[in-house]
């Protein structure tokens, strides 16, 4: 294994691999719903037909639905958002209640299931005039 080993306070160790000298320092993730651990890069989930941001689920939520997916209520699981294409498909997108906790983990699974309209980036790469709604 390659990286570098950092102690806790507690005198924990944990490896942290293709470090950076900004994971080091970096206490908060700069914008919501993106990797914490340190040395993780920041992501944000495109929509690709308007380069937008998606920064809440209402705005994840509206594009889904213009995709065909609707939200799928599951009472045995009231900590998840969860969204189904239709009754016979198998194809579901399990997403944490809160957006604090959207990690890149639920944008791949966003991703995958709308290869064409949605895209994993770096949000220094994401141009700054995405138009918001």
């Amino acid at each position: 294994m390659s990286g570098v080993w950092v102690f806790d306070k507690n005198g924990v160790a944990r490896l942290i691999t293709n470090p950076t000298k900004e994971s080091f320092e970096q206490k908060e993730p700069p914008f919501p719903g993106t990797a914490t651990a340190p040395g993780a890069r920041p992501r944000v989930l495109v929509y690709l037909p308007t380069n937008q941001v998606i920064n809440s689920y209402s705005q994840l939520e509206q594009r889904l639905g213009e995709l065909g997916w609707t939200r799928y209520q599951n009472s045995n699981r009231p900590d998840l958002l969860q969204f189904h294409r239709s009754e016979k498909s198998a194809h579901l997108i399990s997403l944490p209640k809160d957006f604090a906790n959207f990690k890149p983990l639920h944008m791949y699974d966003i991703v995958v299931k709308n290869r064409s309209f949605f895209q994993v980036s770096d949000p220094t790469t994401v141009s700054s005039s995405s138009p918001s709604i």
